[in-house]
């Protein structure tokens, strides 16, 4: 796999991560994760933060302990600016906000987190960018860096991000949901979905480096591109 390298430098690398591939190893270290991949080509790599398996979009990594450092500060003291879009069921009361609500590991879960009293402060900001008949397209600006915060905000406002098989419902997207009188091709035994992992994609990270303004974006991928496109075009 050769990973799309959005920008690099002499202490760090952003790279545009496909949906599905893990960003550092699991607990048994037996799948492939973006990091062995650039651990692969530059040698040492060291992580800064991470994006949930099935998000797509951009991902730094530092390249030296001293980088490592640097970057760290910057998301731990938010001066890292953070921007996701999502697709979420249904349309939002407010055309943007803020979601103040701590979360915390779910008790007698692993791998869930829930928004709780006794959670750590997260703040999520966001912007309806687009409406649709069941659906809405949202840009979030994320001032924590909590395990699955989006994921998590989102189901706490009643609008859980599309596929998502923890916080939402997990069924795909069917083009027969949007599109009215809809016919199954008489080749086909059975439809395919237009979407069948989660819609949310980590479009810009902007911070300054050395001196340096850097804005880092990774275009929406095909995938996501395909979902608008069909919802725009049966909007009505």
């Amino acid at each position: 796999m050769h990973p799309e390298i959005i920008f690099e430098n002499q202490d760090l690398v952003a790279v545009n991560k496909v949906s599905g591939l893990l960003s550092i190893p699991d607990r048994l270290g037996q799948e492939i994760s973006l990091k062995d991949i650039l651990k692969e080509k530059y040698g040492s790599i060291y992580t800064v933060h991470r994006l949930d398996r099935d998000t797509s979009g951009v991902i730094v990594f530092a390249k030296n302990e001293a980088a490592h450092k640097t970057l760290s500060h910057l998301f731990e003291s938010r001066e890292m600016d953070k921007r996701y879009v999502g697709l979420v069921y249904g349309q939002m009361v407010h055309p943007e906000g803020s979601i103040d609500a701590p979360i915390m590991e779910h008790p007698g879960k692993a791998t869930k987190m829930l928004t709780h009293a006794k959670g750590k402060p997260s703040l999520t900001d966001y912007a309806v960018l687009e409406n649709f008949r069941l659906f809405s397209w949202v840009q979030f600006t994320i001032h924590t860096g909590r395990t699955h915060q989006i994921r998590v905000h989102m189901q706490h406002l009643g609008h859980p991000i599309v596929c998502d098989e923890i916080y939402g419902d997990p069924k795909p997207l069917l083009l027969s949901s949007l599109k009215k009188n809809f016919k199954l091709a008489k080749t086909a035994e059975t439809e395919k979905p237009i979407l069948s992992r989660l819609a949310l994609h980590s479009l810009r990270l902007q911070f300054t480096y050395g001196g340096e303004n850097l804005v880092l974006e990774a275009p929406l991928p095909k995938d996501l591109r395909a979902v608008l496109q069909q919802l725009r075009k049966w909007k009505g």
